[in-house]
């Protein structure tokens, strides 16, 4: 069992990108923003989630989905930047539904510059912050306690 002092301390650049990588096969950074976003603008468009109503300062759903996927990027050991990400493409999805389709009596020039609009993404930049780094810490944690649980499984 490693003591404290033989622990290192991950460098800023190792918590905000996670470890390198040189793996020929697809980034599960890269993969799973995309993802989030795709499967949130779907379930938006086809109904499978839904708002009821009156303002939405955050969609739950979506903030579920983005959490998830962050979460599950921290237990594979990507760091902050991916988990922000994930949580900020998953919100994203919920815009863009709404912008795009839920907007659909103006004119789509206007949908497009409503949705890019300056305030709506700091907005979401700043739920994704928050929301991520949050996830971010769960998905560590949890990492950390299955790690132990397989050092006192193996004693």
């Amino acid at each position: 069992m490693p003591t404290r002092s033989s622990q290192r301390v991950p460098s800023l650049r190792a918590l905000l990108f996670g470890p390198s990588r040189n793996r020929s096969r697809l980034d599960p950074r890269l993969a799973v923003p995309p993802g989030c976003f795709v499967l949130v603008f779907v379930a938006y468009a086809t109904g499978v989630f839904d708002i009821a109503g009156g303002v939405v300062f955050l969609a739950g759903h979506a903030a579920g989905v983005g959490v998830l996927g962050a979460a599950w990027l921290a237990v594979r050991r990507a760091g902050l930047v991916a988990a922000w990400t994930a949580v900020y493409a998953a919100l994203l999805g919920y815009s863009a539904d709404h912008y795009l389709l839920g907007l659909s009596g103006r004119p789509i020039a206007e949908r497009v510059v409503a949705l890019f609009g300056l305030d709506g993404l700091v907005y979401l930049g700043v739920q994704a912050l928050v929301l991520g780094t949050i996830a971010w810490v769960i998905g560590v944690l949890a990492a950390l306690g299955a790690g132990r649980l397989r050092e006192r499984a193996a004693i």
